[in-house]
């Protein structure tokens, strides 16, 4: 059965493209999640002011893989210790964030990241953000798995 998950973890680009290599996961979709504005666009998410992060929402089969599996993906591939920034991408819309969208995705999230900071995984404790998902906003097309069209290779914004 479908299940679905959003995270966010930075640039929402490298995000698609690590859960895309999942097995289980059926889709992703990159987009805003988390502030104020409606139907946000890029720029406007770029600029910092609409409090929305780049998120991926991640569409996966609970038969193959788990929420608690794509736990452990997320905490993987960014730094979950930095506030508000991943790499050379500063501001709360490169924020680490986990929107759940039930009550046991909250648990599992929450218990996952005091299980980090009590293994010292990090030198510093996770910041990450676990909060009820808000409306997901879906980021324009050419955004979508940005990564995997010819000739993108990197996360060099092009606007």
């Amino acid at each position: 059965m479908p299940s679905k998950a959003i995270f966010a973890a930075g640039n929402f680009w490298d995000v698609q493209n690590a859960f895309e290599k999942i097995d289980g996961v059926i889709a992703t979709v990159v987009g805003y999640i988390g502030g104020q504005t409606e139907n946000p666009t890029y720029l406007q998410v770029a600029k910092g002011d609409t409090g929305h992060a780049e998120a991926v929402e991640v569409i996966f089969d609970s038969g193959i893989t788990n929420f608690d599996n794509l736990l452990n993906i997320f905490f993987s591939i960014h730094n979950p210790t930095s506030l508000n920034r991943q790499g050379p991408d500063v501001g709360t819309q490169y924020r680490s964030a986990i929107f759940y969208l039930n009550e046991d995705q909250r648990t599992a999230a929450l218990s996952q990241i005091a299980l980090l900071n009590t293994s010292r995984r990090y030198a510093n404790p996770v910041v990450t953000e676990v909060t009820p998902a808000s409306r997901f906003w879906t980021a324009e097309e050419y955004h979508q798995k940005y990564l995997q069209k010819p000739g993108e290779t990197s996360c060099v914004y092009k606007i």
